[in-house]
């Protein structure tokens, strides 16, 4: 079997590109680092948050309502603040959440809604 090291992506199918590079570069710190065209005529960005990538692909026909992809933070009450105040949708809202590992003992999660449906998971 081959020796996998990490997950170099996650993808998401966005139905307005624009907005959805603008979405996650002010609400979350993502930076768009690469763009291009693929042979099937999709666009396609690349987002950067420290070494996490987030490939966004332009597709009128997308619905992402049953995907989710979770963030870590070091400040759970601010990262939910700033969010509720830019009137980011909550799906779930704060709740302690299971260790599974001991460093996330005491840690809670709550989900917020991206613009094409997809859940984002913010644990801390």
């Amino acid at each position: 079997m081959a020796n996998y090291q990490r997950i170099d992506h996650i993808a998401l199918h966005v139905s307005d590109l624009a907005a959805s590079i603008k979405f996650y570069e002010s609400h979350f710190g993502f930076e768009n680092y690469f763009e291009h065209d693929t042979p099937a005529g999709f666009q396609i960005a690349y987002l950067k948050l420290g070494d996490t990538v987030l490939e966004l692909v332009g597709r009128a026909d997308s619905a992402n309502g049953g995907f989710h992809w979770c963030l870590e933070t070091d400040d759970f009450d601010g990262a939910v603040a700033e969010l509720e105040a830019v009137n980011v949708e909550v799906i779930q809202p704060p709740h302690k959440t299971s260790a599974r590992e001991p460093r996330e003992e005491n840690w809670r999660r709550v989900v917020f809604k991206g613009p094409d449906g997809e859940q984002i998971e913010i644990r801390g």
